[in-house]
């Protein structure tokens, strides 16, 4: 049996249904998958199969066909737990072969699990069982209800009195109630509907820095809390700062149990709703709280981690500027700014240390180091990372530049987050074994601006620094979402066979790192590869691999023109067809784009996603998706936060983009916030449809405190088609969102 088979037919309508793509679509996607496709490769290069589904869907198509195949295991070990203590009925077959949820399997499991020993166990040990099945049953006996509870007296089993017996009836009632999956499910839906995050602080904690002081009493309700608020909270909880609850109205949840519970009115009825406390207060409300805070957790964790995918991809495609050599500076105070070179193809030719800033304040020395090497290099780029001393170095840069007439080159501040985690790396240390590790964190930030893409892929993801909390949610869970990132943005751009390091080649679409790593070594000992039928001849590269790495491979100037395109080498037929169709060979094809708008579409034997996918290439052979470089600038004489006065309009770089606004970097030492109510005139649910990660934008400055190291500012205020930045107003009383603003800030959440 296929894997396909073995899915039931309402999984995949549920499939359909929820990823909101055609059943042949899917069954295609889930059999490609199978077979070991890649996400990119099916988006790219199957189109035809897939009906056109584009990467979200096919990825969201692998995520939910994990999560159902995980659920069939799962089911199927259940089954066969109850089969073996003979309990299983047909009804409850049905029901559990049903469900399409894990906690309600888990709800529906409950009652066969193995468990400790209870209160309903030692009741059941007492003979108690009948009795409670009459009052679950409801049903009038031949006798009342306190003359049948005497006769479950019995003092050698301890059982002493009526109202003993009837207690342990209860507990096995109240253990009932808590296995009940209805039940459950009901007060779970309760629970996250009106249920309230009630966060306090424990006693006698130390908060210094009051990180959490909005938190010390704190109440939302549960359906509405934001993740970055729901994640603070737990921060806090786990700094054993916090303390947090969710709360629900006992008489509301009892209520509940009791309007699925009761049957018809009678003796029991007394019985039954005192064992409907019971199962609320000693098992339903802990256990309850425990699968509603995990749902929270994990809503929290993926809304996170989302805003990290995002803003990282955001970050990897960033506009690079290109094949130039570059000076790499990483700035520093009292060691100085360490310098160092690379050429076009991000090369290491040369270092070196200069001391412009404070204590030694060598700017004439400076000045004569940072020249020779321009001169002697061919230096076109400086690239400044913006750690310590960022502002002053680019201030001496900048002055240099102009003193110097050097117009010709150009300076920028980079990024430099996680510079230092690659410097002590293991590939770092491939690469550069003999230079020091401020060096290599100089070179990084130089090949950073030459291509962002190519040098951050060399970096744990995490140590970028575009995230939110990504400490705090579920590791396994956020590398494997940011690892598909990587590999979408990888092959979304393409990857030079010729130039890439194996760090980027491992994440081309079929590629491992051991393969990337044979394709370094066959290069290295063969020279650069002439074609992409090479790749064959390289160890680990066999038939399946060849097909889906290949497309996404680029050799410029190699043998075949088609090689430098996106076009896939099953699909140059198609090429040389179109070519013929024009009477032109397939280089003069490329050379002149213009020609295939005579082209007859329908005199083409291909499927027409793929054929559209083809001229579209074919217009622009080898184009980089990615937008075109654009150095930010800064605005003269502001270097510090007590440089900027309300009402001040500056250009900045978006550096993070959080669910309560954005970052930005205008030119000091602090990252300026502008909070979701300033980004736009308009009302703006999710600060991710107003501005991306490396994006250059105008802010007016509403409030800077350098005591703070806080800086408030405003988008909205130069929306309206460039009109005059408004007057500063009246500093208003904080809001909670202020606070929060605050406490991002402080907590450096970037």
């Amino acid at each position: 049996m296929s894997k396909l088979a073995s899915l039931p037919a309402e999984i995949l309508v549920h499939i359909a249904k929820t990823a909101n793509v055609p059943m042949k679509g899917l069954v295609a996607t889930i059999e490609l998958l199978d077979s070991d496709a890649t996400v990119p490769f099916i988006a790219r290069y199957r189109k035809e199969a897939t009906g056109n589904l584009d990467e979200t869907q096919i990825r969201a198509i692998e995520e939910k066909l994990l999560y159902f195949r995980e659920l069939q295991d799962r089911k199927e070990t259940i089954l066969s737990s109850i089969q073996e203590q003979g309990k299983l009925t047909a009804e409850l077959k049905a029901r559990i072969e049903a469900t399409l949820e894990k906690s309600e399997l888990e709800d529906l499991y409950l009652p066969y699990k193995p468990k400790r020993r209870t209160k309903a166990t030692i009741a059941r040990e007492k003979g108690l069982e009948p009795l409670a099945l009459y009052l679950w049953e409801q049903q009038p006996g031949d006798e009342p209800l306190e003359a049948l509870a005497a006769r479950f007296v019995d003092a050698e089993k301890g059982v002493a009195n009526v109202e003993e017996a009837l207690e342990g009836a209860r507990h096995i009632v109240a253990e009932t109630i808590s296995e009940d999956a209805a039940i459950r499910k009901l007060l779970r839906q309760a629970m996250f509907d009106e249920g309230v995050i009630a966060a306090h602080k424990v006693e006698g904690a130390a908060d210094e820095e009051e990180k959490f002081k909005m938190y010390y009493d704190y109440r939302e309700p549960v359906k509405s809390i934001p993740s970055h608020r729901m994640l603070a909270i737990r921060r806090g909880e786990t700094e054993k700062v916090l303390y947090f609850l969710i709360e629900l109205d006992p008489a509301r949840a009892v209520g509940l149990i009791r309007s699925r519970m009761h049957k018809q009115p009678g003796d029991w009825t007394p019985q039954l709703d005192l064992a409907a406390e019971d199962a609320w207060k000693r098992l339903l409300n802990a256990s309850i709280q425990g699968e509603v805070r995990l749902e929270r957790k994990q809503s929290a964790d993926a809304e996170a981690i989302q805003v990290f995918r995002e803003n990282l991809q955001n970050l990897l495609l960033a506009p690079p500027a290109g094949p130039l050599a570059v000076l790499g500076v990483d700035p520093g105070l009292r060691t100085g700014c360490k310098l160092a070179v690379v050429d076009e193809t991000g090369k290491f030719l040369a270092h070196d240390v200069i001391y412009p800033n404070a204590p030694r304040n060598d700017a004439a020395g400076s000045a004569r180091t940072m020249k020779a090497l321009i001169e002697k290099h061919g230096v076109k780029a400086i690239a400044i990372g913006n750690g310590t001393a960022s502002r002053e170095t680019d201030a001496f840069v900048r002055d240099f530049l102009k003193r110097e007439g050097l117009f010709g080159v150009f300076h920028v501040t980079v990024n430099e987050s996680g510079a230092s985690i690659y410097s002590a790396s293991e590939i770092a240390r491939q690469e550069f074994p003999d230079l020091d590790l401020t060096v290599r964190g100089a070179i990084s930030i130089a090949r950073r601006l030459q291509d962002p893409l190519a040098e951050l892929v060399k970096i744990d993801p995490k140590s970028i620094g575009v995230g939110q909390y990504q400490h705090d949610v579920d590791q396994r869970q956020l590398q494997r979402s940011l690892e598909t990132v990587i590999e979408s943005c990888v092959n979304r751009v393409g990857v030079d066979l010729n130039t890439a390091s194996w760090t980027l080649l491992r994440y081309v679409a079929g590629i491992n790192e051991r393969t990337a790593r044979n394709v370094v070594e066959f290069r290295n000992q063969n020279g650069r590869f002439r074609s992409r039928a090479q790749l064959s001849a390289v160890s680990g590269i066999g038939p399946k691999t060849f097909e889906q790495a290949a497309g996404f491979l680029r050799i410029r100037g190699g043998d075949n023109p088609l090689d430098m395109t996106a076009v896939h080498p099953e699909s140059y037929p198609v090429v040389e067809q179109i070519a013929a169709r024009l009477g032109l060979g397939v280089e003069e094809l490329i050379r002149r784009p213009e020609a295939l708008e005579k082209i007859d579409k329908s005199s083409i034997a291909a499927g027409t996603y793929t054929l559209n996918d083809i001229l579209e290439e074919l217009r622009k052979p080898g184009r980089d998706p990615r937008d075109k470089f654009v150095a930010p600038s800064f605005k003269e004489g502001v270097t510090e936060i007590s440089d900027l006065q309300p009402g001040m309009v500056l250009e900045g770089v978006v550096t993070n983009v959080t669910k309560f606004g954005a970052f930005v970097d205008v030119g000091v030492h602090q990252d300026g916030l502008v909070h979701i109510s300033e980004l736009s005139t308009r009302y703006v649910k999710d600060p991710a449809e107003v501005v991306k990660v490396g994006q250059i934008v105008k802010a007016q400055v509403l409030s800077a405190d350098p005591k703070t190291k806080r800086i408030a500012l405003s988008m909205k205020a130069l929306a309206a088609g460039g009109q005059q930045p408004r007057k500063p107003q009246p500093k208003p009383q904080p809001t909670m969102e202020d606070k929060l603003a605050a406490l991002a800030t402080r907590w450096k959440v970037r």
